[in-house]
C-alpha cells in the first residue's frame, strides 16, 4: 500500500498485476489500481481533475490529465472517503505511477492532492545480476 497526504486529502493506492488481461507474447501487461482518497480535513472538497504521470519500463514517459476518475468528480465531507479501481497497460513488465488530484474547496479555491508513487511490477520482469 502507498500513502499520501495533502492538506488533509489522504490518497492510498494498492496496485496488482492482471495475468489474465495481459499478453506477455503480445508485450501487453495489464495493471489494476485501487485508490482510497479521504478527506481528514475539516473543508469539503471536490476532486475535479487528475494528472498521472506514467512511466513504463523503458523510462518512457506518458501523462494522462482528464475531469475527474472513473467518470465522476465526487464530494468528500471531512471524515469521508471514495474509492474506486482502474486500470493501466504497459507495454513493458514493469513501471512506475504517480500523480495529482485537482481538489476544489467550498470558497472556490483549489489545490494538488499528491497521488503517491508506485510501481507497477509482474512477474514478467527479468532479472538481471551483474
Amino acid at each position: 500500500m502507498y500513502k499520501a497526504e495533502t492538506r488533509g486529502i489522504s490518497v492510498s493506492v494498492q496496485p496488482r498485476f492482471v495475468e489474465e488481461e495481459s499478453s506477455p507474447d503480445s508485450g501487453r501487461y495489464f495493471f489494476a489500481y485501487t485508490v482510497e482518497i479521504t478527506n481528514n480535513g475539516s473543508e469539503q472538497v471536490q476532486l475535479r481533475s487528475r494528472h498521472w504521470r506514467i512511466v513504463d519500463g523503458r523510462g518512457e514517459l506518458q501523462e494522462v490529465r482528464g475531469a475527474g476518475v472513473v467518470g465522476k468528480q465526487p464530494v468528500l465531507g471531512p471524515g469521508e472517503s471514495f474509492s474506486y479501481t482502474s486500470g493501466c497497460p504497459l507495454t513493458t513488465p514493469d513501471g512506475t505511477m504517480e500523480g495529482t488530484y485537482t481538489m476544489s474547496t467550498a470558497d472556490g479555491s483549489s489545490f494538488e492532492a499528491a497521488i503517491p508513487a508506485f510501481s507497477l511490477d509482474s512477474p514478467h520482469v527479468r532479472r538481471v545480476m551483474h
